[in-house]
């Protein structure tokens, strides 16, 4: 393996202390920048981490300096804006250097869920039925408009904004959570039929050649049957609810079959979306089997121990083999010839 000289993108409040003893490492907020930065070092190797806040130019300065092989991209947004995050890697494409993860049209393409979904929808990929509320304009839902419905964010990624609340059954409802996510949240809001059913994730690595990882589920453990079985804010990150309810994420057990068709449909929903490097697509089936794609995430979670590193596990990558494949990949990807 070849040893290389890898810039560590991350947002200037996440870059970890140089000590860390005495640290919960399983629930500091830059559990992920450590774990990926700690295990490259541990591989040999060499890591700059460098926190970025609003200033571009200090990244040509470190990569002036530095010269690396390849930046791993750690970013989320940029001067805190989450649809800003494309830029920064259109800005990496500009100065010739390879990096980790999506590329910037895919990033786009998958963060506007309306626009996946209208993309997937032409290519025959089943997603619930969905209709967008744009700030600014009457909340007026459609003629044919059917409930329950889920209100989301339409660019905002990590369950920013899901709560039970976003699960309404009645159009005073619908008015109140779409206005909540018009002020609060600052986006317009998507609003598609709820999907009573079970959560399923699936992991994919590649550019051209696609390695798709096992399904993994979300187990709402011991939530009470009256609220919604749903990856809400707090469902996907505090540890303590999760402990309190038995939340955890695991191998799905489905039939074959219904395996390997996800599967399938995960892999034209990538190359539909012009994915690259890894990304993580978010289904849920209903009562009869049937599955519907929610929406793709770009660049998904890579703390050790989250539901991308464990899916891995059970392909035989080990933490630091699937960060290895991560660089390959990115190391392999030719931003001028991509179609």
């Amino acid at each position: 393996m070849k040893k290389l000289r890898i810039l560590a993108l991350m947002h200037d409040y996440m870059v970890p202390p140089t000590d860390v003893s005495n640290v919960d490492l399983a629930t500091v907020e830059w559990k992920t920048e450590y774990d990926v930065t700690s295990t490259l070092s541990d591989m040999g190797h060499e890591i700059h981490s460098l926190g970025v806040q609003d200033d571009l130019g200090q990244i040509r300065q470190a990569i002036d300096k530095f010269k690396p092989h390849i930046a791993f991209n750690l970013m989320e947004a940029f001067h805190e804006i989450g649809a800003f995050d494309m830029n920064v890697v259109s800005y990496l494409e500009l100065l010739r250097l390879a990096y980790t993860g999506c590329n910037p049209r895919g990033m786009m393409l998958s963060r506007d869920k309306a626009l996946s979904k209208q993309l997937m929808t032409y290519h025959r990929i089943p997603v619930p039925e969905f209709t967008v509320f744009r700030r600014g304009l009457a909340i007026k839902p459609p003629r044919r408009f059917k409930f329950p419905v889920i209100v989301k964010s339409l660019t905002q990624e990590a369950s920013i904004g899901i709560a039970q609340a976003s699960v309404v059954e009645e159009e005073i409802k619908l008015r109140e959570r779409v206005k909540f996510v018009h002020d609060s949240i600052g986006t317009d809001a998507i609003v598609e039929r709820y999907i009573d059913g079970r959560e399923l994730y699936v992991g994919i690595i590649g550019n051209e050649r696609l390695q798709v990882l096992p399904v993994w589920e979300m187990e709402f453990g011991k939530m009470p049957e009256s609220i919604h079985r749903i990856a809400t804010d707090r469902v996907k990150w505090s540890v303590k609810y999760q402990k309190k309810h038995g939340i955890s994420t695991s191998a799905a057990d489905l039939p074959e079959a219904t395996s390997e068709a996800i599967k399938r449909v995960a892999k034209r929903v990538y190359r539909t979306l012009n994915m690259s490097g890894y990304a993580r697509m978010d289904l849920r089936t209903d009562a009869e089997g049937r599955f519907f794609v929610l929406e793709a995430n770009a660049n998904p979670q890579l703390a050790f121990g989250e539901d991308f590193a464990e899916s891995a596990e059970r392909t035989g990558l080990r933490y630091d083999e699937l960060l290895q494949r991560i660089l390959n990949v990115g190391l392999k990807w030719r931003p001028e010839q991509a179609g």
